[in-house]
């Protein structure tokens, strides 16, 4: 019975273990691919306006940061949710 309830424990601990892991792999691979304010480097929300400033590199300014800076936008542009465009649509139907 002790042996049998020490097997269940250990494979508990390495369901643990993976599950930590992919946890973090996939946290890793959401923060790689957000885009966030240059200044003070939150992510903006959906549906926040973001401004887009020239420098070394183009950056991205967060509505709350955007009084800081006096040089004038490149673009300024809302942030769309992630589906944005994929959405099925009703279209007419041809004749």
């Amino acid at each position: 019975m002790a042996k049998s309830e020490t097997i269940v424990s250990s494979l508990a601990n390495h369901v643990e273990q993976l599950e930590r892991v992919l946890l973090r792999r996939g946290l890793g691979a959401l923060e790689a691919t957000r885009s966030s304010c240059a200044d003070c480097g939150r992510t903006p929300l959906t549906g926040e306006q973001i401004h887009l400033f020239a420098s070394s590199q183009q950056r991205i300014v967060c509505e709350l940061c955007r009084p800081a800076r006096r040089e004038t936008p490149l673009a300024s542009e809302i942030v769309r949710h992630f589906e944005h465009g994929h959405a099925v649509r009703l279209m007419a139907r041809a004749a």
